[in-house]
């Protein structure tokens, strides 16, 4: 371990101690750290306060002294800093990947691959999904995130003070300067987040200002003359509000806007304090802790990963193995790559530095754009991984044409898409529902044999009338009336058939989906929202108003929930198989009334009540005691509770009894 010099700030690297572990806790599930992400807008102060320490002191020297600040020499330290972990992690990932990850993933990680080296993976990850999504949780390097936020701000910052130097030679130039950029930066936050909010999570634009907050305690505050007993007040009020923080914000929160002031605040008021001797951040835990901090950082994460391939995400022997291999390949990353090699190219000039680093980075990006080029190299599985695989991509080919996104939902006079599935002319039937409904129209189809099959499907919205969204963009209620409305254009003969995740909007998703679990929490109904007692009761009468009103004047046809599984089918048995541990996705029939039970009773009243013909797939989906997710050995789910084309056909003998007399 090197020594450390005689400006060493032992509190700062407690404080990275702090903003480490809240992460790590929270990546991992434990208990109580539902905002442990914030962990990272520490960081982010903590590196703004010495990045702008280190230019404003050369900027400073440079008048004192014939040695001139240098902006390469800047980048080159922190480059010595930052690759050489970086560099030997995704190394590593990419090996790991060979061996759990399907071919898509593996060809997926080699671009991550090289948006990590390139430090942009922040811009990759926005163009793909939000940081809090389910699909974000199988991303091996989605940490490299705030990474590449640092670069660019790294790239930034001292172009920036080193003009405004040029103009006016004075610190207090500097202040005005990050000052103003750091206030923009707020305004960007707040104005964009509630709108925008995975670019505001992970652009520069937006984020810059929690770096900055550094910057402005540096130049404004840093070395303040204070009493003991005030800094020991300013430095606990600091570790409060980021207490606070790890408390009361969670992955619902929008984020950062300006929810991210209160850690940010109390970040920037330990920084101000400068208690060196402090026991918040003084003890030998937390200096370790502080000193391996990126290490830990860089290495946790991928062990969260394999646990949550595992399916052991919440397995508390599991979780503990986890975070003690996290902090063993932590230390072994501080003690063996991170720090000797620092220390070996601080003594070496510029240029043999620069080559070794980019010799590095270079190696592993051209084994990257190999996995990209050769599409993940299939030819490493077994067929029958790769066929359980193939099993998630086989999809109705439509099913993002014919379903309104979430927040897709258009006018009251077009809100979703008309679809058509055949090109006979006639109407045979119409299929009405949510996602579930795309998983199913193609089989629709094939039973009704000639004649078209038309689909009108709203993702995420009940066929409940009188419930509807807090969230005015979820306009589930404009869908519900259009297609009661349109209905009621066609021919009786053209009989309805409704297709809904009836439980889903009653008990939320029983699969780990963050985004969706919060989209179905705001559906509220005229007597409370989805948590009280009178929602479920308004949802009941809403399902029966909908079916009444279409059954007035044509056959209606319900179909019972699809069983969910609550775990991706594809993906637990095709990563079983690489760990060479053959595993079968299923629910038990008991699970399954008990999870529907709210429901069926809600449709076999709407049989009675208003004559809808009930459609049951469990006689085809279950056996006696157990529904399971494959059919010889192959998935009929593409996830966790959506049909493919293949489960989906074997429901074809359900649909046939549409039109028969005693259906």
């Amino acid at each position: 371990m090197d020594a450390k010099s005689s400006n060493f700030r032992g509190d700062i690297n407690g404080l990275r101690a702090w903003a480490v572990v809240s992460v790590v806790l929270y990546h991992f599930g434990i208990f109580g750290f539902s905002g442990g992400f914030i962990g990272v807008d520490v960081f982010f102060v903590i590196s703004g306060y010495l990045m702008t320490g280190i230019i404003a002191k050369g900027l400073s020297e440079s008048l004192t002294s014939n040695k001139r600040f240098s902006v390469l020499d800047f980048y080159v330290s922190r480059a010595k800093r930052i690759l050489p972990a970086l560099i030997v992690l995704c190394g590593f990932v990419l090996i790991l990947g060979w061996a759990i990850l399907l071919p898509d993933e593996y060809k997926t990680l080699g671009a991550y691959t090289l948006s990590a080296l390139g430090f942009f993976s922040n811009i990759k990850f926005r163009r793909e999904s939000g940081y809090f999504d389910p699909a974000s949780h199988e991303n091996l390097l989605l940490h490299t995130w705030s990474l590449s936020l640092e670069w660019q701000f790294y790239m930034i910052l001292p172009l920036v003070m080193l003009i405004a130097w040029k103009i006016r030679p004075k610190i207090s130039t500097l202040k005005i300067v990050v000052l103003l950029w750091f206030v923009l930066s707020v305004y960007w936050s707040i104005t964009i987040t509630p709108h925008k909010p995975t670019a505001a999570f992970y652009l520069l634009k937006s984020r810059a200002w929690e770096l900055l907050a550094g910057g402005v305690v540096y130049l404004w505050a840093n070395n303040v003359a204070m009493v003991k007993g005030v800094r020991r007040t300013i430095e606990g009020l600091g570790f409060l509000l980021i207490i606070l923080s790890i408390f009361i914000f969670d992955q619902n929160s929008q984020w950062p806007g300006w929810r991210a002031v209160v850690p940010v605040l109390g970040a920037a008021l330990v920084l101000v304090a400068a208690r060196k001797d402090s026991w918040w951040s003084g003890s030998r835990l937390a200096q370790w802790l502080g000193d391996c901090s990126y290490s830990l950082y860089l290495w946790h994460w991928p062990i969260v990963v394999v646990l949550v391939f595992l399916n052991l995400k919440g397995n508390s022997l599991a979780v503990l193995v986890g975070l003690v291999l996290a902090l063993f390949c932590g230390w072994i990353s501080y003690r063996y790559v991170e720090t000797p090699v620092r220390i070996r190219l601080s003594k070496r000039a510029m240029v043999p530095s620069v080559v070794f680093l980019l010799a590095g980075a270079l190696t592993i990006s051209a084994f990257s754009t190999l996995v990209r080029k050769q599409d993940g190299f299939p030819s490493r599985l077994s067929a029958q991984a790769n066929a359980i695989f193939n099993e998630a991509l086989n999809k109705n080919p439509r099913l993002e044409e014919c379903a309104a996104a979430s927040f897709g939902i258009g006018s009251k006079d077009s809100p979703v898409p008309n679809c058509k599935y055949g090109s006979d002319g006639s109407v045979k039937a119409v299929m009405i529902g949510d996602s579930h409904s795309s998983s199913l129209v193609t089989s629709l189809k094939a039973a009704i044999g000639k004649g078209d099959v038309l689909q009108w499907a709203a993702n995420a919205c009940p066929l409940a009338g009188g419930i509807y969204s807090k969230n005015e963009e979820h306009k589930c209620t404009n869908y519900l009336s259009w297609v009661v409305a349109e209905a009621k254009k066609l021919p009786s003969s053209v009989p309805v058939v409704l297709v809904n995740r009836f439980s889903l909007y009653v008990h939320g998703p029983n699969e780990i989906d963050p985004p969706l679990a919060k989209l179905i929490s705001q559906f509220t109904s005229d007597n409370g929202d989805i948590h009280s007692d009178g929602f479920a009761a308004d949802m009941r009468e809403g399902i029966l108003e909908t079916v009444c009103e279409l059954s007035k004047d044509r056959e209606v046809y319900i179909v019972r929930p699809v069983p969910e599984m609550g775990f991706n089918v594809p993906s637990s048995m095709g990563r079983s198989m690489i760990f060479d541990v053959s595993t079968r996705v299923s629910v038990t029939i008991e699970q399954y009334n008990e999870r529907n039970l709210s429901s069926l009773k809600t449709l076999d009243l709407a049989a009675e009540k208003c004559g809808a013909k009930i459609l049951d797939p469990v006689p085809y989906l279950c056996g006696k005691d157990r529904c399971w997710g494959d059919v010889g050995g192959l998935p009929i789910y593409f996830d966790d509770d959506h049909l493919n084309e293949r489960g989906s056909q074997i429901l074809v003998p359900m649909f046939k009894a549409i039109g028969q007399p005693n259906s």
